[in-house]
C-alpha cells in the first residue's frame, strides 16, 4: 500500500459561530459605556463652566472703568438747563480717552464731523455721528436738550467707552 492511501480523510472545520465571543470582547461594551458617560459628563461640565464664567461682558480695564465713573458723575442738564458745559465735558472725556488709546492718530486735533467720524470708526455700535449736537452744542449760546436726547447721548457715549477698539 502506498503512503498516500494510509492518510486519513480530510476533516471539515467546524462552522464558525458568533456565540460565545472570543475572550476580551466583553470589555468592548463596558469601554463604550465609559466613553459615553465621560463625554456626557465633560459636556455638562463645560456648559456649567461657560455659564459660571460668563458675566455678560469682559471686565473693563482701569482706564475705561474710570472714564465710565467720570461720565456717571457728570451733572446732566435736565429740565431745560443749558447743556453746553455738559457737552464740553463729554467731549473732553472722549478726547482724553482717544489720546491715551490712540496716541498716534492725533484725534485730539479733530473737530466737527471729522471728530464724530473718528469716534464712529472706532465703535460703530455707539452711533455717535447722529449726535451732531455733541460738537455743535458747545458753540451754541443756550443749547438745551430734552430728557430723551440727554439719555440717548449718555447711552451712546457709555457704549463707545465700553466697546471702542
Amino acid at each position: 500500500m502506498s503512503s498516500l492511501q494510509q492518510l486519513q480523510p480530510l476533516i471539515a472545520p467546524p462552522p464558525v459561530s458568533l456565540w460565545p465571543p472570543a475572550p476580551g470582547w466583553w470589555a468592548l461594551p463596558v469601554l463604550l459605556a465609559l466613553v459615553g458617560w465621560a463625554a456626557w459628563h465633560w459636556r455638562g461640565h463645560l456648559r456649567w463652566r461657560r455659564k459660571a464664567g460668563e458675566p455678560g461682558e469682559q471686565p473693563l480695564d482701569p482706564v475705561r472703568s474710570e472714564a465710565l465713573s467720570e461720565l456717571a458723575l457728570l451733572e446732566r442738564p435736565y429740565n431745560g438747563a443749558p447743556a453746553g458745559a455738559w457737552l464740553q465735558q463729554i467731549n473732553a472725556l472722549l478726547k482724553r480717552l482717544c489720546r491715551s488709546h490712540y496716541p498716534n492718530s492725533h484725534s485730539h486735533t479733530l473737530n466737527g464731523r471729522q471728530w464724530l467720524a473718528f469716534l464712529d470708526n472706532r465703535c460703530p455700535a455707539a452711533g455717535l455721528t447722529r449726535w451732531m449736537i455733541l460738537v455743535e452744542g458747545v458753540y451754541k449760546p443756550e443749547c438745551k436738550l430734552d430728557d430723551k436726547a440727554i439719555a440717548g447721548l449718555s447711552q451712546s457715549v457709555e457704549t463707545w467707552i465700553r466697546k471702542h477698539v
